[in-house]
């Protein structure tokens, strides 16, 4: 799920890239040094994310982990979403370098509201089933929050042109919620046997 160059209005697309900028570059300041391996890992898995593909109808969608991100990086989930993005942007051209700060903001915001709120339960929880119960929400609950991202960004752009458009993009993606949901409890179950101090 991308927003292309040319789909948001230039005020929106001017307004969004400013506030990414300066959120990424704001939670930059919060990484510590010895997390940046960790940055760096997740952003590749977010790059390969979008590589499985599920098709619906005549159309496709694909995992956005970036419930998982947020699960596990916290304020560093936006930094590499930037990095990810970035390059999918120019290596294999899903959304577009103008569209970057909406993208970013689109799947970011979604990713801290996630850690906001499902982090410490998971990091809490007293059995890897019941992280991975919380992890599972969370993973769905980042896709709904980033459907909503983008449909407020292509309704501040032209409401009338993008309805459709907006309509078909949550339905599309009612299946990745529940994909998201399982993958992103697997992965957070995972980590709470093996490495808990990750999340």
């Amino acid at each position: 799920m991308h927003i292309a160059d040319g789909a948001l209005s230039t005020q929106v697309m001017l307004a969004a890239n400013l506030v990414a900028g300066g959120l990424t570059l704001g939670s930059l300041k919060k990484v510590e040094p010895d997390h940046i391996p960790r940055l760096g890992v997740l952003a590749a898995v977010f790059f390969l994310g979008s590589f499985l593909h599920v098709r619906i109808g005549p159309s496709s969608a694909h995992l956005l982990l970036n419930g998982l991100l947020g699960l596990v990086l916290g304020w560093a989930a936006m930094p590499a979403l930037a990095v990810a993005l970035f390059l999918q942007a120019i290596l294999i051209g899903h959304g577009g370098l103008t569209a970057l700060g909406a993208n970013i903001l689109g799947m970011g915001l979604p990713a801290w509201i996630v850690a906001a709120a499902f982090s410490r339960r998971c990091r809490t929880a007293g059995t890897p089933r019941a992280a991975m119960v919380w992890g599972a929400v969370g993973g769905g609950t980042a896709v709904m929050l980033t459907c909503l991202s983008y449909a407020l960004l292509l309704n501040l752009s032209d409401p009338r042109a993008y309805a459709l458009t907006v309509k078909a993009l949550i339905v599309a993606h009612i299946p990745i919620v529940f994909a998201e949901a399982a993958v992103t409890g697997a992965a957070i179950s995972f980590l709470r046997k093996v490495k808990p101090e990750l999340l």
